[in-house]
């Protein structure tokens, strides 16, 4: 059942973060998020906060999910999709992920469950990297 209203709550949220142990369950979450009403986020590598946006401008900020990490100053690209593709595997954690997106330069990625993609920026907002996201598995 889809939560049509605008208003979703950080409690709905954290339900649906506690199903994932890996990347491999990622795309369930970005499901779980859009039924509740979540049409995309933003998240912070440097800090670990998370923004997630709604319908007519709603917002709700998460806490810090981790420490705080050092950016790298020089953008990797070719880092960047090593650490997706090992996560999308299941191999890493999300914390080890986040570590491994901040040695690639990533300062943050939005989440957009409209067209079901990640974009990676580097500190200066530049755009790294597109990931489509993919159906998640039954």
């Amino acid at each position: 059942m889809e939560n049509k209203s605008k208003a979703f709550t950080i409690e709905q949220i954290h339900e649906a973060s506690q199903k994932v142990n890996s990347g491999a369950d990622f795309p369930r979450y970005v499901q779980d998020l859009k039924a509740i009403g979540v049409t995309h986020y933003d998240n912070f590598v440097s800090n670990g906060l998370t923004k997630y946006y709604g319908a007519q401008g709603f917002c709700v900020e998460g806490e810090s999910k981790n420490q705080v990490l050092n950016i790298n100053e020089k953008a990797s690209v070719a880092g960047l999709k090593q650490a997706i593709t090992i996560h999308q595997q299941g191999l890493t954690d999300y914390p080890a992920f986040c570590q491994q997106a901040a040695d690639a330069g990533v300062d943050k990625w939005t989440t957009q469950m409209i067209n079901m993609t990640v974009t990676y920026f580097d500190k200066q907002g530049h755009e790294m990297l597109i990931e489509p996201i993919p159906a998640p598995l039954i």
